[in-house]
């Protein structure tokens, strides 16, 4: 769902351990994932090596190894830290705790495992998710001591959300409380009791010594009060269910291969059901079929593929597909939308407030996305639903998503790998959230692309000429409007087929409903985007007249149109001139504090860097300039093209 950063953990990373999968040694064994979790210092990464040391996968040497390591960073005093297997970063070592997520290989005579060690420590909430994003099982430890913690909650909680359905309780360290029947006891009823609403299929608890291993793999006299199974025992006789296969067919495409002019494949790995030669397929987003001509596979050419292999599709036509779109079943096809409900998980100490602009990535999609509702946080400890005007780090909450171009996707619940994403900062490149897709909202639940035969160019071709969104940008005064209505009446007796947007005249209908906030901003230049990009699609040159004075929402509208669409024009006229100028008394009411947030006085207007056209306005009239821009345009329209920051 990808790109080697917390993306790739939450949506991918962990398949990366699945090599193991195909051990030729085991072929015929079941493979189980899962992944241990809780609060810090609960003992995970000490019973991922009990496990390790029991099942004879640790080698003299590793021995040796881990011998020096428990003399020089141990926690056990003189006795080998088994932790210490899986503790690999420095930092994990001097510390003491688990901070990156560890992947582990084992097997027994019964079974294979994947293992997924996650870190306790709240600021790692979103390594914990990496863990649980592919796992089928989760162990969630105990410190018989502590009892039940906050953390606790909150791993189970998430675990829930991202689709664990069967639980294992490991109550550990039940050594340093006499192995007490009575605290093993009250330790389940608690979290049986708020675990009971989370949607888990089986829960299980289970008492044990990951430092000695009492009840890991083998039984003990100490524990002789507990006739259920060891950990191991449980682990290898657990029934998950293998129901992905049975999911309609999704392949999202990670690449086109194109080696020559005589093949044309669509790369990926199959998220769930299967697909043979000869099926009709979907392409999610456009709505256009075909039928599958070819299936080639690394181990070669093949019939039929199912869920987790990673294919290359050949159709046996010639159709639109591109990474970040969705091979389907034409019979069961995902939803298609720019909006929807989803369940946000927060790592970013910087809070979640909607209206903010994010980049939501997918399995192999990407976009702009703002969240623009919220509709609760839940609290941890008693998983009620609390309204909230933001989300904190490590909180957990329902969102609605609005994204710049629709995804394909299922709801998290049906398909845990459609159904996933993740929201990336736009200026610092961090991941803040991952979030799950409970569903679609509104108009766009059952809405599918439907194929059309007349597209732009044809619209295009009939009005010989190309279609282009000239985006006037610059402060209140600068002449804007002039010059673009200037320019739209001399381009309609050339010829020319237009259409002028202006910022005033929208607000009075399309835009009627918004104010002047942040997140009201931003949904202002989306719409008249959006309306823009219609436009361009029916072939029309569009003129856009908007103050637009933030970087990033000229960017949101740019990314909307294709290679050379968008033309920004910056309308430069200093604030002093402007002021001087105030064609609608604006600036005089600002200055006099009757209207807040004015742009250029208290509120920022971020100077283009580097736009195709830069109008300077003084000492130049409206009608030069206009001359000017249309010699532009004459020498775009013959594919002479613009050049960065060309000036008039």
């Amino acid at each position: 769902m990808l790109h080697r950063n917390v993306q790739a953990q939450f949506v991918d990373e962990s398949r990366g351990a699945t090599a193991a999968d195909t051990q030729p040694d085991m072929p015929q064994k079941s493979l189980l994932r899962f992944l241990t979790c809780g609060s810090v210092d609960d003992g995970k990464s000490t019973l991922i090596g009990r496990l390790l040391f029991d099942t004879k996968l640790i080698f003299e040497d590793q021995l040796a190894a881990l011998e020096r390591d428990s003399r020089r960073f141990g926690t056990t005093g003189k006795e080998v830290d088994l932790a210490l297997l899986v503790d690999g970063l420095e930092a994990e070592r001097e510390q003491g705790i688990t901070i990156d997520v560890a992947y582990r290989f084992f097997a027994t005579a019964k079974r294979k495992f994947i293992v997924a060690d996650t870190p306790g420590h709240e600021q790692y909430t979103r390594n914990m998710a990496t863990g649980a994003s592919t796992a089928d099982l989760a162990v969630i430890l105990v410190d018989a001591r502590q009892g039940i913690l906050p953390q606790t909650r909150r791993h189970a909680f998430i675990a829930s959300l991202l689709g664990i359905r069967h639980v294992v309780l490991a109550v550990n360290k039940i050594d340093l409380v006499g192995y007490s029947r009575e605290k093993f006891d009250a330790i389940s009823a608690e979290f049986g009791r708020f675990a009971a609403n989370l949607g888990f299929s089986t829960l299980k608890p289970i008492p044990l010594s990951a430092r000695y291993g009492d009840n890991v793999s083998a039984r003990t006299d100490k524990l002789a009060w507990y006739d259920g199974p060891t950990l191991i025992e449980h682990l290898e006789t657990i029934e998950v269910e293998e129901e992905r296969a049975d999911l309609p067919f999704r392949l999202p495409v990670q690449y086109v291969s194109r080696p020559n002019l005589d093949f044309r494949g669509f790369a990926g790995t199959i998220a769930s059901g299967t697909v043979s030669v000869g099926d009709e397929v979907v392409v999610a987003k456009s709505g256009l079929s075909a039928k599958v001509a070819r299936l080639l596979t690394p181990d070669g050419e093949v019939e039929a593929a199912r869920e987790g292999e990673a294919v290359t599709v050949v159709l046996d036509s010639e159709i639109e597909v591109s990474r970040g779109n969705m091979l389907v079943a034409p019979q069961a096809r995902p939803h298609v939308a720019d909006q929807f409900a989803a369940n946000l998980v927060w790592f970013d100490a910087q809070p979640l407030a909607p209206g903010r602009s994010y980049i939501l990535r997918t399995e192999t999609d990407q976009t702009n996305a703002t969240v623009t509702k919220l509709d609760y946080v839940v609290d941890i400890g008693s998983f009620a639903k609390a309204p909230a005007d933001k989300l904190e780090m490590n909180e957990i909450g329902l969102s609605h998503v609005t994204t710049q171009w629709p995804i394909a996707f299922d709801p998290f619940g049906e398909n845990r790998t459609t159904g996933s994403f993740i929201l990336i900062d736009r200026v610092t490149n961090r991941t803040v959230a991952a979030g799950m897709i409970d569903s679609a909202l509104g108009r766009a639940t059952n809405v599918h692309w439907q194929a059309v035969d007349v597209n732009k160019a044809a619209r295009s071709a009939l009005k010989s000429q190309d279609p282009a969104v000239l985006w006037f940008t610059g402060l209140s005064g600068s002449g804007k409007s002039t010059i673009a209505n200037l320019l739209e009446k001399k381009l309609h007796a050339a010829g020319r087929h237009t259409y002028l947007l202006d910022g005033d005249n929208v607000r009075h209908g399309l835009n009627r409903d918004l104010g002047f906030s942040d997140a009201d901003r931003v949904e202002n230049i989306r719409r008249v985007g959006e309306v823009a990009k219609l436009m361009v699609d029916a072939g029309l040159i569009v003129i856009v007249s908007f103050i637009s004075p933030f970087r990033a929402d000229r960017k949101l509208a740019r990314d909307m149109f294709e290679g050379r669409e968008f033309i920004e024009v910056f309308v430069d006229t200093p604030i002093d001139e402007c002021i001087r100028r105030d064609p609608k008394g604006l600036y005089a009411k600002a200055l006099k504090g009757e209207i807040s947030n004015f742009t250029g006085l208290d509120s920022p207007y971020e100077v283009p860097v580097s736009p195709e056209i830069h109008v300077e306005t003084v000492g130049l009239s409206p009608e030069e300039a206009v001359d000017r821009l249309i010699e532009k345009i004459d020498q775009r329209q013959s594919s002479v093209g613009f050049a960065d920051g060309a000036g008039i």
